[in-house]
């Protein structure tokens, strides 16, 4: 079977993604039908390359010199917190390391060590 390769114009293309976003075709299935595009993705691929509908869901951030610079100095706070946060966290799992071991050693449950010296 022969298959038949297809080109359409650029005037077509706009034509044709100018009525979807007008609203005057609802769907790309029905553009696929008045036309006779064969395929879903040849149309969704002109709404990318010439639509202005797929720009609505993007985020667009206006900001000042200034508050980049002030996003990026919270940034770098936020890492150096980060870090010191996790080396707390590390001390801290070695201090009760060192605890249980001494507690071995030296035969003294940890629960009534803690009791008599009012750590919770």
């Amino acid at each position: 079977m022969k298959r038949t390769l297809i080109r359409y114009s650029e005037a077509f293309k706009l034509k044709v993604v100018n009525e979807l976003e007008a609203g005057k075709l609802s769907s790309i299935g029905e553009a696929r039908e008045r036309y006779g595009i064969r395929s879903w993705s040849t149309i969704s691929d002109w709404l990318r390359k010439y639509g202005k509908n797929h720009l609505l869901n993007q985020v667009v951030i206006v900001q000042k010199a200034d508050e980049r610079t002030e996003i990026k100095k919270c940034k770098e706070k936020i890492k150096r917190l980060e870090r010191a946060l996790s080396d707390a966290r590390l001390d801290l799992i070695i201090e009760k390391e060192y605890f249980e071991m001494l507690c071995e050693d030296t035969n003294i449950d940890p629960n009534q060590f803690k009791k008599k010296v009012n750590f919770r």
